[in-house]
């Protein structure tokens, strides 16, 4: 039986995935954002053309906007938005009492139902996208640090056994492309590494900015497996996960990817 040219394409892409590759060696970590064209390069680097800094404007309005039955602003808190400086270099993070490490996001609905006594934003929501997009703007070029933090520690190792567990119909895993084959073709895509440093990030495929959280969704989607719903601990693992593995690597926030 004939497998069509869609079976013929899916095939040459599970041989490509599957071949042996070059290991990465050390000191060869690498932004997507090089492997992109050079128009979408200057789209990014450019603020007037990068589409993510609308959220960012509109997160910067947010940010002095009384909100809640508390009647509070973000600056009545924390101050202007520049003394944000570095916080999204450090996050996932525990926050407070919680026993689980959260993320920026996800510490912004806290600060949003503790201090401001107003309802969570949902997630990939215009409001909690702007105002994530803004504290990671203040990050700009700035290294992702996670936190020297002990107890991190299992939820890091829960991350890493994630992202080389084979899933879905494909039984494929999150190293097999980031990992072993990063830098080569998935049709006309160049394979990441996988790096988080420009999330929030606009996709010109999405035609909207998306949380890291979102990507990790399509990419369990792309394997045919079952994604977890947003918020999951899962989740917050492999951003754990992820940002051990770009420590040090400069935050560039809000991003631009085909």
């Amino acid at each position: 039986m004939s497998l069509g040219s869609a079976g013929h394409v899916l095939l040459g892409l599970l041989v490509s995935l599957t071949a042996p590759a070059l290991a990465q060696a050390p000191g060869e970590r690498r932004s997507g954002y090089h492997d992109m064209s050079p128009s979408l390069q200057a789209m990014q680097d450019d603020e007037i053309a990068n589409p993510g800094m609308l959220w960012v404007l509109d997160g910067e309005a947010m940010w002095n906007r009384k909100q809640g039955a508390a009647a509070k602003s973000c600056a009545d808190c924390h101050g202007a938005v520049s003394t944000m400086a570095g916080v999204a270099a450090r996050y996932p993070a525990f926050s407070g009492a919680n026993p689980r490490p959260v993320d920026l996001a996800q510490r912004i609905n806290l600060c949003r139902t503790d201090n401001q006594k107003a309802d969570a934003y949902p997630y990939e929501s215009k409001e909690l996208l702007s105002l994530t997009a803004v504290v990671t703007r203040q990050s700009k070029d700035l290294p992702i640090a996670p936190p020297a933090d002990p107890r991190l520690a299992p939820f890091v190792a829960a991350g890493a056994d994630l992202f080389t567990q084979r899933q879905g119909q494909l039984n494929l895993s999150c190293a097999q492309c980031h990992e072993d084959n990063a830098g080569r073709k998935l049709a006309a895509a160049t394979i990441p590494q996988a790096h988080p440093i420009g999330y929030p990030i606009y996709r010109l495929e999405w035609q909207s900015l998306g949380s890291l959280q979102r990507r990790l969704r399509n990419c369990l989607i792309g394997m045919r497996a079952e994604p977890y719903a947003y918020g999951a601990d899962e989740y917050v693992a492999l951003e754990l996960y992820l940002a051990s593995r770009a420590r040090g690597m400069p935050i560039e926030a809000p991003g631009v990817r085909p």
